[in-house]
C-alpha cells in the first residue's frame, strides 16, 4: 500500500486532528463532559487524564461517524473537506483505492457498503 501525505486512510495526521477540533466545537455539551472527567477514572484505567479523555472523544466522534452511517475517516473527511462536492469525490477515490486493493469490482464493492454506484472515469 502506497503512503501519501494526504491519503486519509493511511495518515490522517493534521487533517484528523482539525475534524476533530471542529466536531467538539460542533458539540460543547461534549468538551464540558470531556472538561468534567474525573482523573481517578483515568487513573484506574492506567492511563494520564490526556489519554482518557482523548479516548472517549474518539470514542464520541465515531459514534457519530457510525449514526451518520460513515466510517470515522469519513467524518475526518466530511469535516475537513472545503466542499460537498471535495469531500464526495476525495471519499470516492479512498473508496476505489480500497475496493482495489480488496480486488472487488466497483459495483460490488458499491453494493457491499451501500455506495450509490457512480461509474469509474
Amino acid at each position: 500500500m502506497s503512503e501519501r501525505r494526504n491519503d486519509p486512510v493511511a495518515e490522517p495526521g493534521d487533517s484528523h486532528q482539525l475534524a476533530l477540533d471542529r466536531f467538539l466545537v460542533a458539540h460543547p455539551e461534549l468538551l464540558a463532559q470531556l472538561d468534567a472527567l474525573n482523573p481517578l477514572a483515568a487513573q484506574a484505567k492506567g492511563e494520564s487524564l490526556a489519554q482518557y479523555r482523548a479516548e472517549r472523544l474518539h470514542e464520541a466522534f465515531e459514534a457519530e461517524a457510525e449514526r451518520l452511517g460513515l466510517f470515522a475517516w469519513e467524518l475526518t473527511l466530511k469535516l475537513t473537506a472545503e466542499s460537498p462536492e471535495a469531500f464526495n469525490a476525495q471519499r470516492l477515490e479512498v473508496h476505489r483505492e480500497v475496493a482495489q486493493m480488496a480486488g472487488l469490482s466497483w459495483s460490488e464493492y458499491c453494493e457491499l457498503h451501500n455506495l450509490p454506484g457512480v461509474p469509474l472515469p
